[in-house]
């Protein structure tokens, strides 16, 4: 594509997502934009159920290293479309479930790897100072070693469902919802402006995925608050100006 049909691209794109008709009509980019967090949050909440817990008990109990790491690298190397179209021929068909459970199986992998390195980083002298002042092992879980851990596993949740979010636009491809929808349109019709548009609509979904992800993950991680932004306070003036590592000149 030239110059000037890529400007012409960036144009039609503008005036598309900027009809209103196009948002509210049925079928339309609000139906389309529910149907792809609806898929993309269930097959999330499916890879949690089944990485957080598995990740957890592994975490605690030192053991299956060794298998997490070969399950995360094999899973990652498994194509995404590849899965969704076997899945396409199976009795489940051209469905949803399907959709959930491709995505699913590539979301495990970052939670589950990010869950059992979270808990196995967990100081042992605290576990050891929290099991001499009586505390339960479920105590310790959910009072020391998850608060601990959380941002790690926080991280694997965020790193998995952005990538869901984005590439739940596959799904499309095998007769599934969402904004790739939008995409599969318009290289179907060979309309330029049109698949821009659908990438615009996925890149900025994502994007919006993984920055309220990171305030819900700052917020909920104990100790002092680390905002991803934080203005920088010019030093008051005879006040020597920190270094990188916080120590006064």
């Amino acid at each position: 594509m030239d110059e000037g049909g890529a400007v012409s691209a960036f144009g039609d794109a503008f005036v598309y997502l900027n009809d209103p008709f196009n948002w509210t009509r049925s079928g339309g980019i609000l139906d389309l934009l529910v149907a792809h967090l609806r898929i993309s949050a269930l097959a999330v909440l499916l890879a949690a159920v089944l990485a957080v817990p598995t990740g957890v008990l592994l975490g605690r109990s030192g053991r299956g290293g060794g298998a997490v790491v070969v399950l995360s690298n094999v899973s990652r190397a498994v194509p995404t479309l590849a899965l969704l179209t076997v899945l396409a021929v199976t009795p489940l068909g051209f469905s949803e479930l399907g959709t959930v459970l491709a995505l699913a199986a590539f979301a495990v992998p970052p939670m589950l790897t990010n869950t059992y390195v979270g808990f196995r980083e967990v100081d042992r002298d605290v576990r050891e100072a929290a099991r001499a002042m009586g505390m339960s092992r479920g105590q310790m879980l959910t009072r020391v070693e998850f608060p601990l851990a959380l941002p790690l596993v926080a991280t694997g949740v965020r790193t998995a469902a952005v990538q869901v979010v984005a590439t739940a636009t596959l799904a499309a491809l095998v007769g599934g919802g969402g904004l790739g929808r939008i995409i599969n349109l318009g290289f179907g019709q060979q309309d330029h402006g049109l698949i821009l548009a659908g990438a615009v609509l996925v890149a900025a979904l994502a994007l919006l995925t993984e920055l309220v992800l990171v305030l819900v993950s700052a917020a909920l991680t104990p100790g002092p608050r680390r905002w991803p932004v934080r203005p920088v306070r010019a030093p008051r003036a005879g006040q020597p100006e920190p270094t990188s590592s916080g120590v006064p000149l």
